[in-house]
């Protein structure tokens, strides 16, 4: 392409030229003259044209390089990410509590919730009490973060906090209070490490209750520090041994802290088409050894509890039995075991069940309606007539949500409690709540 460009060039060059001297020396010369010169012309231009190409023709050509192939796109590293937050909710309560035989001291737990052991028993002799107690203790501090690792791996943590149980305010000039752990814990894959709901516990059944746990007589209810491992609905876990014993006659609860065994739980979860059904077993050592006194046994427990949802509603249960429970049912309203005149252990038998439903009046009220029983099997002769034989509570409440995550509301519990002897107390308290959640 160029080499024609150049000859054009060079062409029209030579024929303006000639063209030139043609108009110049018109009047001068004549025809013959005229084509001899142009001949000329033609001759001396093609000679420079063969000699420009024998020349291109000579130089050798720079080599072309071959083509480099596509690109090919490297691998992209897994990317990490790790995200951290912050939640929790402020709830106030109000609780004015009636007991059909004497007030509650300040200083007990059961002014701040529903603890069925606490509920006085005895004649009308002591006369009724009748407590007002405002708190803000319930409020709770929760963290987590969730990190996705580039090896695929994935780790989350959890701390949670709230006030209950704190022994360090005074209702006289501040109401401080100092938080408590209630959750601290890492998954690691499907490894848990630290403390948080027992394996034999099932918090998603527990009720919509505004008094904390609710039906606490009947509930399973632990927390405390373990390794737990999940593989796809179940769940297997080594959780820390504690024993709570009654001396032989009755008498103070007294705490052993002993025993070189973890207690194991074991959890399945069955998915159905509207909830689900839980199937807990727990299996421990409780363990004595003082003042030259040593022994143990072996307890055992099941639990079974569901939540099943009927349209908008759902119905949230659960049943456990066992031998040595103690502490994982009923917040160790019966203790594991009790001792005999030879400093022996026997396991004592319990059974509690609860159900509550839950009915959404429409988008902004709602209810829940809840029963809870727990029966304990002593054997008197041992632990003398003074253990709680029994105990039932009954709730029932009207909660209201004008906006999502703040709820007010109010309810009304009553429960009762009875011991070996007959004798028996009661509980009617009335609580007012105001919780937002954020």
């Amino acid at each position: 392409m160029k080499l024609a460009i150049h000859k054009r060039t060079v062409l029209g060059s030579a024929v303006a030229m000639a063209l030139l001297g043609m108009s110049a020396q018109a009047s001068a010369a004549t025809n013959a003259e005229l084509e001899a010169r142009i001949a000329q012309l033609e001759a001396a231009l093609q000679s420079l044209l063969d000699e420009k190409q024998d020349t291109q023709a000579a130089t050798p050509s720079a080599p072309q390089a071959p083509a480099s192939p596509a690109p090919v796109a490297a691998e992209e590293p897994p990317r990490e990410s790790h995200n951290y937050s912050f939640r929790g909710y402020v709830k106030l309560d109000a609780a004015f509590s009636q007991y059909s035989s004497g007030d509650l001291a300040p200083s007990s737990a059961g002014t701040q919730f529903y603890i069925p052991s606490t509920i006085p028993v005895g004649d009308d002799s002591a006369g009724e009490g009748i407590d007002l107690n405002t708190q803000a203790r319930e409020s709770r501090l929760i963290f987590t973060s969730d990190h996705a690792l580039a090896s695929g791996d994935k780790l989350t943590s959890y701390i949670e906090l709230d006030f209950f149980l704190s022994g360090d305010g005074n209702e006289r000039v501040s109401n401080s209070y100092n938080p408590r752990m209630r959750h601290a814990y890492f998954k690691y894959n499907n490894w848990l490490f630290g403390q948080t709901w027992s394996t034999f516990q099932d918090v998603g059944a527990l009720p919509e209750n505004l008094d904390f746990v609710g039906p606490s007589e009947s509930t399973a209810f632990q927390r405390q520090p373990m390794i737990r491992y999940t593989n796809g609905a179940f769940e297997f876990a080594l959780e820390n041994p504690e024993t709570t014993l009654t001396p032989f006659g009755g008498g103070a609860r007294i705490l052993t802290d002993d025993g070189g065994m973890p207690d194991f739980a074991a959890r399945y979860t069955h998915t159905l088409d509207n909830g689900y059904v839980k199937v807990a077993g727990l299996v421990r050592n409780l363990n004595y050894d003082i003042d030259g006194v040593d022994d143990s046994e072996i307890a055992y427990g099941i639990s079974v509890s569901g939540k099943h949802f009927i349209g908008d509603n759902d119905i949230r249960w659960m049943a456990t039995t066992g031998a040595g429970l103690g502490r994982y049912l009923g917040l160790n309203t019966s203790n594991g075991g009790v001792l005999d005149a030879n400093g022996n252990i026997e396991a004592i038998d319990q059974f509690g069940v609860f159900g509550s439903y839950r009915h959404l009046w429409d988008s902004k009220w709602r209810s829940n309606f809840t029963l809870g029983y727990l029966s304990i099997d002593n054997d008197i002769a041992l632990t003398g007539t003074g253990v709680t034989k029994s105990v039932y509570s009954v709730h029932a409440n009207l909660l209201y949500s004008p906006i999502p995550k703040l709820t007010v509301g109010g309810e009304l519990t009553y429960a009762e409690r009875e011991i070996e002897s007959g004798a028996d107390g009661d509980l009617t308290r009335l609580l007012f709540s105001a919780k937002y959640a954020f």
